[in-house]
């Protein structure tokens, strides 16, 4: 009897910490149809659990992932495609509207959707070993997975269009240059400095985590005055919360904050 394969995406919990991982390693963890498909479930668990304040987004084996999988478009990326990008879109579209911190963790090839997913997540560390490129137009396609908008607002217009039209490789260096990512370390540490800032995350005011994201996130879709108007009323939203008024004692008492994520 065959034993059935592995699932695509896995979800473990380090405490209040998910780390959702991408599960295809002998295949660099390419994306089909089953594992955007999985990622979105998986997702959609995640933003309704209020256990959950930090997640990160991972791949096991080598790689991050090397983003779509051509062999399974192949003669009929007219019906792959589209349940790919839904399966993607829809799991970042969750990712981004959670409180919770949201942390890509990158080593080996990131390329392709891969990357766009990467750079939709909050923030991002990559291993030492870690590169980039973003590989559309190797095969004559256009971008998706939110790399179209989050890439000017990284690197700015110009920058942007270089990564996108010249698909070139850029090394972890290069992306911490440009903004791509927040950190660099040793491969070998990947891991434990990915869940040491989980860690240190899961502990702080998720919903205050959740504002700031918020209003980062639509800040360019403003003008100065809307974004004032928003800034005034999630810092009122703010005041009413727990966190904030254990905040408030904390800094009286001069002891670190005990926060609950609520």
């Amino acid at each position: 009897m065959t034993a059935p394969a592995p699932a695509p995406v896995q979800i473990t919990r380090d405490g209040a910490v998910a780390v959702l991982q991408f599960n295809r390693p002998a295949a660099f963890n390419a994306l089909d149809a089953h594992a955007a498909e999985a990622f979105h479930t998986g997702c959609m668990a995640l933003a309704t659990d209020a256990s959950v304040r930090a997640v990160v987004v991972c791949g096991a084996g080598r790689s991050f992932g090397v983003g779509g999988d051509l062999a399974a478009m192949r003669g009929n990326a007219a019906l792959v495609a589209p349940q790919l990008i839904e399966g993607l879109h829809g799991g970042l579209k969750l990712l981004a509207a959670m409180d919770a911190p949201v942390i890509a963790s990158l080593q080996g090839a990131v390329a392709g959707g891969s990357m766009s997913l990467a750079l939709g997540c909050d923030l991002a560390i990559a291993a030492d070993n870690a590169s980039f490129n973003l590989a559309y137009t190797r095969v004559g396609a256009s971008c998706d997975g939110s790399s179209s908008w989050a890439l000017p607002r990284l690197v700015g217009l110009r920058r942007a269009m270089e990564i996108a039209l010249l698909s070139e490789s850029l090394d972890a260096a290069e992306a911490l240059r440009l903004g791509l990512v927040n950190r660099v370390v040793p491969a070998a540490t990947l891991e434990a400095e990915t869940m040491a800032l989980a860690r240190r995350l899961a502990a702080g005011p998720t919903l205050a985590y959740g504002r700031v994201k918020r209003l980062l996130r639509q800040s360019l879709d403003r003008d100065f005055a809307g974004q004032l108007d928003a800034e005034a009323e999630a810092f009122a939203a703010g005041t009413r919360t727990r966190d904030f008024h254990e905040g408030l004692e904390a800094f009286f008492a001069k002891r670190p904050p005990a926060f609950e994520g609520r």
